[in-house]
């Protein structure tokens, strides 16, 4: 479940764009993302992969 990656560092694949992040939250429509650059949202209808970082 994706719920157990919250609170780890998460590489998200949307659009053909790669995001790499602390994941947050995960809310119905939206992935929040803290990055060393700020936050990330991401739209849930755009991702097409999450994982854990290696």
């Amino acid at each position: 479940m994706i719920e157990e990656l919250i609170g780890k560092v998460v590489v998200v694949e949307a659009d053909g764009i790669v995001y790499k992040g602390k994941l947050v939250e995960v809310a119905e429509e939206e992935v929040y993302l803290e990055a060393e650059s700020g936050w990330i949202v991401v739209p849930s209808e755009k991702i097409s992969s999450i994982n854990e970082a290696e």
